[in-house]
């Protein structure tokens, strides 16, 4: 996944057909004087519909699409024949995609599944032909329903992306050096902040050919709930994992304050985050020795998991393996 290319927000407008009118007409035929109704009903308008595909993974291919129109039910015809309905419009899109009324914010639908579809926005349904409103009292109606109007309106696509585990930590934490030494994934590693500006996703192999899949996001900073840094344009997609590995290196000033300010910002972005299960893992560990780790260990919270590793010289990257697929299964 190259970073130009990670699009995860995009907004359109999306338009559904009319429906095709029901057609007027009575039934003409050599002898016949005063032939019945025989008028078809309209074809509905066509639909805008997502459809989750496993093999799209940002939503680059709708950035300059900014526009969705399917297209109109055609009209009703004579002898009581039905206008074909509008052709569907179909968006694939990348599994963890959430669909948004732009005006009001409302969910409409969360795309998880492979092939699962979501109507969108609907149609308009077809016009009634006179035959359908002829009855024994009144058989010769003279009227016909127009063609339902479509429905036009601007909807925002999030992804959020599908991981069982998140890494969350500052920037220059070692996240994208541990997804590269535990995962085919090269990330983009540098010793600047803010290296990784898109997130990236690795599937970790593990033993008996079982594998899990982590997710490396952007760092968070201290107030990136009120949008300092990146702000939480990338914390939606630690929103669906099921495991949050927080790092914090080794030579941080106060490795417990800086796991809680990331707490804490997890919080204010979504209290509901606090809820998973998660682990503490001690990057950059090659500079430490035991005496200085027990003195770290002292200060953690108790009830939290915490391992010491090391990227570059594979310290506890085998145990920290081990416990997240405990944690997980």
């Amino acid at each position: 996944m190259s970073s130009p290319n990670f699009i995860d927000y995009v907004k359109f407008c999306s338009r559904s057909g009319h429906g095709g009118a029901g057609c007027l007409h009575f039934h003409r035929e050599k002898f016949v004087q005063k032939g019945g109704p025989d008028g078809g009903n309209g074809g509905r308008g066509g639909h805008v519909i997502l459809r989750g595909d496993s093999q799209h993974w940002t939503l680059l291919h709708l950035k300059y699409r900014k526009h969705v129109i399917a297209s109109n039910g055609n009209p009703g015809e004579e002898q009581d024949r039905t206008g074909a309905d509008g052709k569907d419009e179909i968006i694939q899109v990348p599994l963890g995609t959430v669909a948004r009324d732009a005006e009001t914010g409302h969910i409409r639908c969360e795309i998880t599944e492979d092939g699962q579809e979501f109507i969108l926005t609907p149609g308009g349904r077809g016009g009634k032909g006179n035959a359908y409103f002829a009855t024994p009292t009144h058989q010769a109606p003279q009227y016909a329903q127009p063609g339902e109007a479509g429905v036009e309106e601007w909807v925002i696509l999030e992804l959020k992306l599908l991981a069982d585990v998140g890494l969350v930590g500052f920037p220059n934490a070692g996240k994208s050096t541990l997804l590269s030494v535990v995962s085919a994934a090269k990330p983009k590693i540098a010793d600047y902040p803010f290296t990784t500006l898109t997130p990236n996703l690795g599937v970790v192999p593990y033993r008996d050919d079982r594998s899990f899949v982590m997710a490396d996001i952007p760092g968070i900073i201290e107030g990136a709930a009120e949008g300092r840094g990146l702000g939480i344009r990338f914390l939606r997609h630690i929103e669906r994992n099921s495991l949050l590995l927080f790092l914090v290196p080794a030579d941080a000033r106060d490795i417990k304050t800086e796991y809680d300010i990331l707490l804490n910002e997890l919080r204010k972005y979504n209290p509901e985050l606090l809820d998973k299960k998660r682990l503490l893992a001690i990057s950059k560990s090659d500079m430490l020795d035991e005496e200085l780790k027990t003195e770290i260990r002292r200060e953690l919270p108790t009830d939290l998991p915490t391992l010491f590793i090391s990227s570059i010289t594979q310290q506890g990257i085998t145990e920290l393996k081990d416990l997240i697929w405990r944690h997980l299964h």
